[in-house]
């Protein structure tokens, strides 16, 4: 048993919510919450949506957001709570360290979470009671659990949606949440369900996805789910196993209890390093892995039906007719995910304002987010407020796509800060860079290390956080001064029906030099490129040797219709 497990296993993790009350009234600093829980506190405290920050005295705290659907009441409230206790201190830079974006922000995740920063242990009690007024939680943001359920987040607005899952979505999260049977796994456990054609909560890379099926069980034709399950980034990628079951939606809760059981039971414990559930289906395989399944669940799974999804689209940017008449819904691009507080709040007033009695905020995978139930006419007038202006919904294609971590100004993973130079890159390449006008986004997401955190396997360009050692003036590279902030970059990935992680095609390339790299690709690109052909498919299609040559900068010649190399 590894040091992780032993400490949930002496303690109960969900035991430490009571225990953050105690911390609070008490007013202990970090010193005296280690004094008094012992050792292991603050792994548990994750149990809380709570993690230690670098900077100790202060946390980071998730707030679940199941599909990503927030009502207008409840969106501002969790910006004003950002407002009011997401505020760096004086001796950290205050709003000159966030010249992006002031002090006081918050970030989207591709978890459809929402994170804060800067929070401190004696805030959390008022800032939860402000979260129960309106339904909200932080209750096993992080930690081995089951994590916050992903959904489409056009669900019940898009024509393309076979069927409305988000109750579905809500009924497996509120059957894990608080659940202590199912709160002590072997690591972290990834749900995702929708009723979506084009899979944009992401089935292929988690734990759990079920997706819109269709079957006819006697007289009955029925809507439902296909399963998949292991799919996983981080250092060990995979694509998700494909079962064969038929879940109809009033079985959806009793399958994924199925799931975490089999997975509870059969899990490895000993070594966090390939504890995930995908280790646990790659070693058993797609159909033992089934039969265990199957062995505990409590209702019958017919065979597979019919699969009704067509594709991979990962984008709610822009003005889009829903398919009640006379209603649009404006997805708006936040690169990096990251806006403040106030900003957020005065778009959940927004919604209230130029949105019907059923007007959203809803939370996309790609950090983005939606304003739904919004007239015709309303629109124009919404797109005016300030808040819309600086996040707006016809961005170039870098900031259409980019995505970042937290970054090593938080996490104590991170190699590189990833937050402010994702933000200030996509709007440099949106101007630098000419990209074929039928090219709506290049997916661009950087992660700080290789913990996967902005998904950069499944991105037409990936970066993953490094030190890069450079020669120093007098032509030496021996000193601690010639480290650099550096990135691998990685090409060609992305989901659907042609998934496929990206190639690491060149490692350790400092900073400054990654933009020149990434202009003299995209020129080989336009010069290369075939009719329709999508960036990540060119990619594909040219050798890596060819494009680690571009990246460097030495000329070679173009290959075109080559297999990929290595």
């Amino acid at each position: 048993m590894n040091e992780t497990e032993r400490h949930k296993q002496n303690k109960h993790p969900l035991d430490v919510i009571d225990d953050v009350y105690e911390y609070a009234a008490d007013g202990l600093t970090f010193e005296q919450i280690e004094e008094r829980a012992g050792d292991g506190e603050w792994e548990r405290l994750k149990w809380a949506g709570m993690y230690a920050q670098k900077q100790e005295g202060y946390f980071m705290i998730r707030t679940k957001v199941p599909g990503g659907n927030l009502t207008p009441e409840q969106a501002e409230v969790i910006g004003e709570c950002a407002a009011d206790y997401a505020v760096a201190p004086e001796e950290y830079g205050g709003t000159e360290q966030n010249e992006l974006w002031g002090d006081a922000y918050l970030d989207i995740t591709t978890r459809q979470d929402v994170q804060k920063h800067w929070i401190r242990v004696e805030d959390v009690p008022e800032l939860w009671e402000r979260y129960d007024e309106v339904g909200l939680t932080t209750v096993q943001g992080c930690g081995d659990s089951a994590r916050n359920v992903l959904g489409c987040p056009a669900a019940g607005l898009d024509d393309h949606e076979c069927f409305d899952a988000q109750p579905v979505v809500d009924a497996v999260s509120d059957f894990f949440t608080g659940n202590r049977e199912y709160a002590n796994l072997p690591r972290k456990f990834k749900l995702t369900i929708t009723g979506c054609a084009h899979d944009c909560a992401q089935s292929q890379i988690n734990d759990v996805g079920l997706v819109p099926a269709r079957k006819e069980l006697g007289d009955d034709h029925r809507y439902g789910f296909h399963a998949r399950v292991g799919g996983g980034l981080s250092d060990g990628p995979r694509m998700a196993s494909e079962l064969d079951v038929f879940v109809r939606p009033e079985d959806a809760v009793e399958f994924c209890r199925a799931v975490a059981q089999t997975f509870k039971e059969l899990g490895d414990r000993n070594n966090r390093g390939v504890c995930r559930m995908r280790y646990l289906v790659e070693q058993l395989g797609a159909e033992r892995f089934e039969e265990a399944v199957r062995e505990r669940c409590t209702v019958d799974l017919p065979d597979g039906g019919r699969s009704l999804t067509v594709g991979y689209r990962g984008d709610h940017v822009g003005v889009r007719d829903q398919k009640q008449d006379g209603l649009q819904y404006v997805g708006f691009n936040v690169i990096a995910g990251r806006m403040g507080g106030d900003e957020f709040a005065a778009a959940a007033r927004a919604a209230r304002e130029y949105g019907t009695e059923n007007a959203s905020v809803r939370l996309a995978t790609d950090q983005n987010f939606l304003i739904t139930h919004v007239p015709e006419e309303n629109v124009d007038a919404l797109l005016e407020e300030p808040f819309a202006r600086e996040y707006q919904p016809d961005p170039g294609p870098f900031s259409r796509g980019a995505v970042g971590c937290t970054g090593s100004e938080f996490c104590n993973y991170a190699i590189i800060e990833t937050k402010k130079r994702t933000k200030r890159w996509a709007r440099e390449l949106d101007e630098r860079v000419d990209v074929p006008d039928d090219v709506e986004a290049i997916r661009m997401h950087m992660s700080g290390c290789s913990a996967s955190c902005a998904q950069p396997q499944i991105a037409d360009i990936g970066f993953r956080g490094e030190t890069v050692k450079v020669e120093g003036e007098d032509g030496t590279n021996d000193a601690d001064d010639d480290l650099v902030e550096g990135m691998d970059v990685g090409l060609g990935g992305s989901l659907g029906a042609d998934n496929e992680f990206l190639d690491w095609i060149e490692h350790a390339v400092p900073a400054d030099a990654v933009i020149p790299a990434l202009e003299q690709l995209f020129d080989a690109y336009a010069d290369g490129r075939e009719d329709g052909e999508r960036f990540y498919e060119w990619c594909r299609r040219v050798e890596n040797d060819r494009l680690r040559t571009i990246v460097r900068g030495a000329e070679a010649p173009v290959a075109g219709g080559v297999a990929r190399g290595d």
